[in-house]
């Protein structure tokens, strides 16, 4: 069967990091980004860091965070991959030695999108959003999923506005590598709704099997 990989972002509970493992989501994200309001602090984040099964992989999300914090998450958090949402370049984000993600905001033209992704060749994976250039992530804005590229060669994860309800709808129409969703499993932001966490899994799951 089909696996499209889940990444739940901006958890800040134990119990939601619990629930995560529950569900076998493939990726969890911890957010460092200075101006969301799902931040962590470093004492926050390892603990949440520790309640993380071997097999399921740990994202920290960064927004143009000074290098020497993002040496101390690496150094306290031991991320899997790093994230980044910011200006950010290509070679900044490569010279941690960690395998790291680049988030695409797709909120402005396409072409302009494009052409900032291609900028970023040491990236391991893209994660294409929904928000404005410049503005952060979880914002739960969705943009045309047609519009996702395909063929790149690399992981391409879809984000903005993905919830229960449509989860099923963009894997059939952009049929991504894999899914962020953060806005859309809570009932504020940072506090994830366990009911929506199943859901999500459940349809996306679904979905997965309708694709053989």
């Amino acid at each position: 069967m089909t696996h499209t990989r889940i990444k739940f972002c901006g958890l800040t509970r134990a119990e939601d990091v619990r629930l995560a493992m529950e569900l076998s989501v493939d990726y969890v994200g911890l957010v460092f980004a200075p101006r969301s309001p799902r931040k962590l602090l470093l004492g926050q984040a390892r603990m949440l860091r520790e309640l993380v099964a071997e097999e399921i992989a740990v994202v920290a999300l960064v927004m143009d965070n000074p290098g020497a914090e993002v040496e101390a998450i690496l150094e306290n958090i031991r991320p899997d991959l790093l994230q980044f949402h910011g200006a950010e370049d290509d070679a900044f984000c490569a010279g941690f030695g960690v395998p790291f993600l680049k988030a695409i905001a797709m909120g402005g033209a396409e072409d302009e999108a494009m052409q900032r992704m291609a900028g970023y060749p040491s990236a391991h994976g893209y994660l294409f959003d929904g928000h404005a250039r410049g503005e952060q992530g979880g914002s739960g804005q969705r943009f045309d999923w047609k519009r996702l590229p395909q063929g790149l060669g690399k992981p391409v994860l879809l984000a903005g506005g993905l919830d229960a309800d449509n989860v099923a709808i963009a894997i059939a129409t952009a049929r991504p590598w894999g899914l962020d969703v953060s806005s859309g499993i809570e009932s504020m932001p940072g506090i994830k709704d366990g009911e929506k966490m199943r859901r999500f899994v459940h349809e996306a799951r679904r979905a997965d099997s309708l694709r053989e």
